[in-house]
């Protein structure tokens, strides 16, 4: 099995459980998101609760799609198999993508750790937009290698929330920051993270030759 093989069969796992506890824990353990809105101190705006919390489902419901379309279209069993379903569910991981975006936006005022953070997620929400849209030209234009490595760009981004989190918790449990101030370094880390990994992939795996794998 080389290292794209290697490489996929990790994301597929990695993506599969986050996938599965992003929908239990928004949706069945806490619907309300009361463990991460108490976080939420010192807020210049009201949260309009029942608004926000449809924002959220929206968000989180749209960020799994993506992940689950994205992952599916990086196979190129499936690929060969039918190139038609590779291109709607590529406009589907772009619809939904547009969706994380905006619901994002709608959420971004209310962030943890006040309008610097909210400045990072507004930024991220263009980044991400921009890369994806990138990746939709390059394909339109027919540079096929160019449309997979900007995807690459562009999947990295579901990652988000993870990264965020992951970073934000070794920062309060592992050198005791507040949680606020862990969040804010944790959104920074993973816009760095997110944009520097990917094309340290595409340079390090042969992935600018070929990403699609036997699976």
């Amino acid at each position: 099995m080389n290292k794209r093989n290697i490489l996929y069969g990790v994301l597929v796992c990695v993506s599969i459980l986050f996938i599965l506890y992003a929908l239990l824990d928004n949706f069945i353990i806490d619907p309300g998101a009361e463990g991460f809105l108490s976080h939420k101190t010192g807020l210049k705006r009201e949260i309009h609760l029942p608004a926000w919390l449809s924002v959220m489902r929206i968000h989180v419901a749209f960020a799994c799609i993506a992940m689950a379309a994205g992952l599916v279209n990086f196979s190129n069993r499936i690929f060969q198999k039918s190139r038609k379903f590779h291109r709607i569910n590529g406009y589907l991981y772009m619809v939904s993508v547009l969706l994380v975006v905006i619901t994002s936006g709608y959420m971004a005022p209310y962030a943890t750790g006040g309008k610097v953070t909210s400045m990072a997620f507004n930024a991220l929400n263009l980044i991400w937009l921009f890369i994806t849209v990138t990746a939709l030209v390059q394909i339109k234009k027919k540079r096929v290698i160019r449309h997979r490595n900007w995807m690459i760009r562009s999947y990295a981004f579901c990652f988000t929330n993870l990264l965020i989190h992951l970073i934000t918790s070794v920062l309060q449990q592992g050198f005791g920051l507040e949680y606020a101030l862990s969040y804010t370094v944790g959104v920074y880390g993973a816009i760095a993270l997110l944009l520097i990994v990917p094309n340290i992939l595409i340079k390090t795996m042969g992935i600018s030759r070929k990403i699609t794998v036997e699976l």
